[in-house]
């Protein structure tokens, strides 16, 4: 197991990716995504349709959820398709799930 560093010695690149990815985990809208993702890989149009979201909704958290690198995309023709990028955010989604599940 790796040792974590003492807070004093995290630098300012480590403290930003770690707020910005409890940011975007902050967001009802982008937990269902991240969650639909995490089941199956889909396009805009598949999200919007599978949790009532507006195009251009899913858009928009898809475009702040690549720029963190936490979902990547590929092309299938004219179609993009989206999926998770970082699994370590995946298994801490489920876990906080679970946790909130848990009776």
């Amino acid at each position: 197991m790796t040792k974590l560093k003492h807070v004093s010695e995290l630098d300012e690149e480590t403290l930003f990716i770690v707020s910005q990815t409890f940011k975007a985990l902050s967001d009802p809208t982008r937990i269902r995504i991240l969650y639909l993702l995490s089941c199956s890989e889909h396009s805009v149009n598949g999200i919007a349709e599978h949790l009532g979201l507006l195009q251009s909704t899913v858009s928009h958290q898809l475009r702040f959820l690549k720029n963190l690198r936490l979902v990547k995309s590929r092309r299938e023709g004219t179609t993009i398709y989206y999926s998770p990028e970082d699994q370590h955010v995946m298994d801490v989604l489920h876990q906080m799930i679970h946790h909130a599940q848990h009776d």
